[in-house]
């Protein structure tokens, strides 16, 4: 009789898969008991190095064009919708959701991929403006990405939850560390692999997997992030105090409409352009 081979999931970092640093693991358990899989226990130093790739990452990314973010994202919606059996699969071994339910969730994921990589060259229009300014210039505003963006994901995480928080950042040219906790971990190999067979460029979006307290202070505190995301509003509000040294965006779970969930990752730049001069 072949014995079982154990699945390992390990961490995705500037387009790779390395384990990490640290040599630890957990064990992430199905909900009737069993093993489902050994997984990365991410430390901070984890951490750091995904930061020194999304910065790499950032002026490629945030440099292509709308349309080619826009497919990009579509690319993952494909991607996603591809392997949606496998998503399912481990939504309702981990998380205990019924076959109907792990199937919504995944098909929310994708509608979520597939509403945002139509928005990707069109936000602009909406979110950018020619203003009414006295004397003889020119001046306009226009949103432009943050920069990198730190996630924190707690458990029970919500699948179509996480894609939509990724793909409403994405869509401006950020690019992303994400923290996953242990039952998140369940689909973090899966959405890797989206993201590693998407044309999404190495390092602008990089997963890690571990305990929330190990990380959360040093992720709020980090001075070259430019934007941290944190769904445990509880949590957040202890961490806001570390973001004030370099004036990080700290941004939480309230409900906005879509174009707002994209305008939370952005930033206006003003320009005054003589006319006429």
């Amino acid at each position: 009789m072949t014995l079982p081979v154990m699945k390992t999931v390990k961490l995705f970092i500037d387009g790779q898969f390395p384990r990490t640093e640290s040599g630890r693991s957990f064990k992430l358990n199905k909900r009737n008991g069993e093993i489902f899989a050994n997984c990365c226990l991410s430390s901070r130093k984890d951490f750091r190095n995904s930061v020194v790739a999304a910065q790499k990452a950032l002026a490629g990314w945030s440099g292509k064009t709308a349309f080619n973010r826009a497919q990009i994202l579509y690319r993952m919606a494909e991607m996603t919708q591809s392997k949606a059996e496998s998503f399912e699969e481990n939504i309702s071994l981990v998380y205990g959701l019924s076959e109907k339910d792990a199937k919504a969730e995944v098909e929310k994921a994708i509608d979520h991929l597939v509403y945002f990589a139509g928005f990707a060259d069109k936000y602009q229009h909406l979110a950018s403006t020619v203003n009414p300014v006295s004397g003889p210039f020119h001046n306009f505003s226009k949103a432009e990405p943050v920069g990198v963006v730190a996630m924190l994901f707690r458990d029970p995480l919500s699948f179509s939850d996480f894609v939509e928080q990724l793909a409403s950042c994405l869509c401006s040219g950020n690019t992303i560390v994400a923290f996953l906790g242990h039952e998140g971990a369940s689909f973090l190999a899966e959405f890797a692999e989206v993201i590693a067979t998407s044309d999404v460029p190495g390092g602008v979006v990089n997963l890690l997997s571990g305990e929330q307290k190990e990380v959360a202070e040093h992720m709020a505190a980090h001075m070259e992030v430019q934007s941290f995301y944190c769904d445990d509003e509880g949590l957040l509000n202890g961490l806001r105090p570390l973001a004030i040294d370099n004036m990080k965006r700290i941004v939480g779970t309230a409900t906005e409409d879509q174009l707002q969930k994209i305008l939370r990752y952005t930033e206006t730049k003003t320009v005054w352009h003589p006319n006429g001069f």
